[in-house]
């Protein structure tokens, strides 16, 4: 069920070091060239954290970490493709020096159409990289805040993960996994006191529909959320130790109504919508 959150915003608190300044604490946020991603390394760097930031496109990254380094925060790059074991271990590599205290799993990508239509090869890199990765480099930061005894995972799905969506079904799917696999995550690790969140956004202005080929006329203006607005609220669920957020009233509205619609009516309906989206031009 869709968790409700106050959007508050409060400040780390950093102790002091040995030098007597303030010891900021570390984050790492995957898909952060543009979008959630990119607004997620903006507002903890705003919240006193220096941010790794990892994506495909270093130009970007470089871009964002110059605009962070100016706000005061320092910013280190890791240019990796998660979809590829060799970017994976790249990122495993500095998650395991131990420093990092909120790991956001925001690397993902959709493909829409009808499911034979599409290259196999892109539908097993959107699994290895929605699933496979986003396990992975969860199970490496889980173990290393375990041992602290602190720390937070936030990870990203879709209101798509509540139900079925043909002609998305394979990025569907992969939201699904990372709803149920955060959600169990969220129970075992709060017994030592890390905080797992599964962020559910709705439509949010962002490239992913450009990316995954969809069309967005069929979506009212007031159903779309910002990025800025998105992650405000991921993160005060994170600190208030949700399990799971879903921004906006409709969103939330929406992720909830497959469970008292019957799954056929919910697949027709669902497979109607995508339909027109995904051969939109």
């Amino acid at each position: 069920m869709a968790t409700e959150t106050k959007d508050t915003e409060t400040e780390t608190t950093a102790a002091p070091s040995a030098n007597g300044k303030p010891e900021r604490k570390h984050a790492l946020v995957t898909g952060s060239s543009a979008g959630i991603g990119e607004e997620f390394a903006r507002q903890l760097a705003k919240q006193g954290y220096d941010v790794v930031i990892v994506a495909r496109r270093r130009d970007r990254l470089d871009k964002l970490a110059n605009e962070l380094k100016e706000a005061g925060a320092d910013a280190e790059v890791i240019a990796a493709d998660l979809s590829r074991p060799e970017g994976v271990a790249a990122v495993v590599e500095r998650l395991e020096k131990g420093d990092i205290s909120v790991l956001v799993n925001n690397a993902g990508f959709g493909t829409s159409g009808e499911f034979t239509q599409l290259p196999v090869e892109r539908e097993l890199m959107e699994i290895d990289l929605n699933v496979r990765a986003l396990t992975q480099l969860s199970h490496v930061a889980l173990a290393g805040m375990k041992q602290s005894g602190a720390g937070s995972i936030i990870n990203v799905a879709s209101t798509g993960a509540y139900q079925p969506v043909p002609y998305m079904s394979t990025y569907a799917a992969t939201k699904a996994y990372v709803l149920s696999f955060s959600e169990g995550l969220h129970e075992e690790a709060k017994g030592y006191g890390v905080n797992v969140t599964c962020l559910c956004p709705g439509a949010t202005r962002t490239e992913f529909q450009e990316v995954a080929g969809v069309g967005d006329d069929g979506i009212p203006g007031f159903a779309w959320m910002s990025a800025q607005a998105v992650v405000k609220n991921a993160l005060g669920a994170a600190r208030s130790g949700s399990a799971i957020t879903t921004p906006g009233l409709l969103n939330k509205f929406t992720a909830n109504l497959p469970r008292f619609t019957p799954r056929f009516a919910v697949r027709k309906i669902s497979g109607a919508m995508f339909k027109r989206a995904a051969n939109k031009d």
